[in-house]
């Protein structure tokens, strides 16, 4: 595995703390969402950074390796364009599956617009392992791959997160993201603890680290990025570096973006827990003085447990990547008939559609109301459908804040949820937003004749010259009748 350059500390680079991330001092990097970059027409703010030498990563959050279908290929070139347009050292993604359904089901394509987790079994990983090897082979530069955060468990797997991600690496030779922030989710989530995974996944494989913060209600915990990193995340950090040096770490916030100061203390209170504790001394590190400080700009936002045990560890060094076909012992399931080898063509195929299944059945659960496949927990899906519908409403009126404006923030959020009861997203977050005016104005809303008006001029400027006949309405309740069945 070919060794990448030290990255140092980062921030995510976001239009709405652009200017702040300008002015931070001590910043070696940034990442920015993939999908939110254009290659030809990159922001001020990013031309900026790479100006004065600031590495910029672009992070995707739309491949959906972990699902079954192979990556699409304009998606890819997509992405390749803009790490080129970037002069980007690598690009990262995510162990997760956004969409399922499709041919591979006979079923209508359905997308989640969030990350969720790829089942644990040899299946899913024969699955990621070749569209990751398809994802290398199309991209100008390496890839790594994020754990993701979970609120839901699959039944029936055969692996931990930590032997899983052990033998995504021993098959494709790709790097690693590791969030820490969701290793202490899927602690309180899953039940899963995170001194175990980091025990067991190659710490060697890591290009980076992200940190963020979240919140807990009702004994869940929700990966916000909008809230203050908690103590139990830096504690996982701290164990982390007791086995290993990472190349580079970074600080995600994505909402509920504080005061420039604010990010420079969590940024202060990172670099102390990479800190070893003799190194450390009485007091921690005082946050650094803000260069050309300024406000964070007003830009609207784009699509978007207990402590650890800190042993000290002999710092390793990454291992030359494995060739195709070659086996590596890690993970300490070497002995396991399935370690390593892969699938030939046919069973390819046959693992495929049975992830596909599974896939198709466990998203339209939680976005169309369909029965919940067996094995899962009922309340907990409960719980991930709700997220999902609340996510989606968030998005789409950032993406088309002329909707709140119109409706009214309670109202349009209101409106928005009863709608995605019965109408999974098919498409992107735009034209979601279309098809929901589609719908007011289908149904005679907004009751305000004014306000009608008003969303029938914005929906015929994006959308086509007139509101949805009887017909076109009449077709779309039909799908959306055969998508709930």
């Amino acid at each position: 595995m070919e060794r990448l350059g030290r990255l140092g500390t980062g921030i995510g680079w976001r239009p709405e703390i652009a200017d702040a991330v300008e002015g931070l001092p001590g910043i070696d990097w940034v990442e920015a969402v993939a999908e939110n970059l254009c290659p030809g027409h990159l922001p001020d703010s990013i031309l900026r950074l790479r100006a004065r030498g600031t590495k910029v990563i672009p992070h995707g959050v739309s491949l959906g390796l972990g699902g079954a279908d192979r990556p699409d290929a304009a998606r890819l070139a997509d992405l390749a364009a803009t790490a080129e347009a970037l002069g980007a050292p690598l690009v990262t993604e995510h162990i997760a599956f956004v969409r399922a359904g499709g041919p591979l089901t006979a079923s209508p394509l359905l997308e989640a617009g969030h990350l969720l987790p790829v089942p644990r079994t040899w299946d899913a990983l024969d699955v990621l392992c070749e569209n990751v090897r398809i994802a290398q082979d199309s991209l100008p530069v390496p890839l790594a791959l994020e754990n993701i955060a979970a609120l839901i468990n699959w039944p029936d797997e055969d692996m931990t997160e930590g032997q899983f991600l052990a033998e995504l690496v021993a098959r494709t030779g790709v790097r690693l993201l590791i969030d820490v922030a969701n290793l202490h989710t899927n602690h309180v989530n899953r039940g899963e603890a995170p001194s175990a995974a980091l025990d067991e996944l190659p710490v060697e494989a890591i290009a980076y680290v992200h940190v963020a913060g979240g919140i807990e209600k009702d004994g869940v915990w929700h990966d916000t990025h909008a809230h203050p990193v908690p103590r139990p995340v830096l504690d996982i950090l701290t164990d982390l570096r007791s086995r290993t040096d990472p190349p580079g770490i970074l600080l995600e916030r994505d909402d509920n973006f504080p005061p420039t100061q604010e990010l420079a203390r969590e940024l202060a209170q990172i670099r102390t827990a990479l800190t070893p504790p003799a190194q450390r001394g009485g007091t921690p590190p005082p946050v650094l003085a803000l260069t050309a400080p300024r406000q964070p700009s007003t830009a609207p936002g784009a699509m978007p447990g207990p402590q650890s045990r800190v042993a000290e560890r002999p710092e390793t060094t990454p291992p030359a990547a494995p060739e195709r076909g070659e086996t590596r012992v890690v993970g300490g399931l070497a002995g396991h008939p399935r370690s390593r080898e892969g699938a030939g063509a046919g069973r390819s195929d046959d693992a495929r559609t049975r992830v596909a299944l599974a896939q198709a059945a466990l998203l339209s659960a939680l976005v169309a109301g369909t029965p919940v496949p067996a094995g899962f927990d009922s309340a907990r899906l409960r719980v991930q459908s709700r997220a999902l519908a609340g996510k989606r409403a968030d998005v789409v009126a950032k993406v088309a804040p002329e909707l709140p404006e119109l409706l009214g923030a309670a109202a349009y959020r209101d409106a928005f949820l009863a709608y995605a009861k019965s109408r999974p997203m098919s498409a992107g977050y735009r034209r979601d937003a279309l098809d929901f005016a589609e719908h007011l104005l289908a149904t005679g809303q907004p009751g305000d004749e004014a306000a009608r008006r008003q969303l029938t001029v914005w929906w015929q400027d994006r959308a086509g010259p007139r509101p949805p006949r009887r017909t076109t309405r009449f077709v779309r309740a039909a799908r959306a009748a055969l998508v709930r069945k």
